[in-house]
């Protein structure tokens, strides 16, 4: 699931994936925007067909945290 959610971020952020561990903060580490933050949230649902609450998009401060959203509401 992480290399999954490293590559939907490299689609938004010019970054090595290898650089992104669970406890890399998506938010002052990679310099994500509000808009940009949303983009990837559509996508990571996407790529994990899965619907992610708008309240918990907004929890996500780590790849681990997303990890732990994702598995919450996966089926």
């Amino acid at each position: 699931m992480l290399e999954t959610i490293r590559e939907v971020i490299c689609r938004f952020v010019d970054i090595d994936p290898n650089t992104l561990t669970e406890e890399t903060n998506i938010r002052s580490e990679l310099g994500l925007n509000s808009l940009e933050l949303i983009n990837i949230a559509v996508a990571i649902e996407d790529e994990f067909d899965v619907e992610i609450p708008d309240r918990e998009v907004g929890n996500i401060e780590t790849l681990g945290d997303a990890i732990a959203i994702i598995e919450k509401y996966m089926d």
